[in-house]
């Protein structure tokens, strides 16, 4: 004879996780952002202080070896080093000011510029199909 058996679908109460449980890979991403977070912050002068001189733009010293003809970043210690090693050539190289330094600068002090919506140009031929994707587009990436 087969006994019957209770039907054991849905939910149960007292079924599943506590409310508020966070798993241990959770847990462990929570504690890495926390103590990234720490070293920037205590670092946060210098580093605004590289973008900033990013953003400007950088000037460095350049030193021309004679044996190998090849250019090499020096500080301005070891250019005095140099210097009197008699190597061919010191110089000042630029690098140009950095827009993505500044954007960047500017999103994170002014927040981030909300984007225009761009009207439609609607042709002669354009079929209502097609602006009706391109509508759809524009909603899917506006919450992006």
């Amino acid at each position: 004879m087969k006994s019957q058996s209770k039907k054991r679908g849905g939910a149960r109460p007292g079924a599943g996780k506590p409310k508020g449980h966070r798993a241990q890979s959770t847990l462990d991403k929570i504690a890495a952002r926390e103590f990234v977070r720490a070293r920037v912050t205590a670092q946060l002068g210098p580093l605004v202080d590289a973008h900033l001189a990013n953003a400007l733009g950088i000037s460095y010293l350049v030193v021309r070896e004679k044996k190998t003809g090849k250019f090499l970043r020096v500080t301005q210690a070891m250019a005095g080093a140099k210097l009197k090693k008699g190597e061919e050539l010191i110089e000042v190289w630029e690098k140009d000011p950095s827009v993505h330094a500044f954007t960047y600068l500017l999103d994170r002090a002014l927040d981030r510029p909300q984007e225009q919506e761009i009207p439609i140009k609607v042709k002669s031929g354009d079929s209502d199909a097609r602006i009706a994707r391109l509508m759809a587009a524009r909603k899917r990436t506006a919450g992006k």
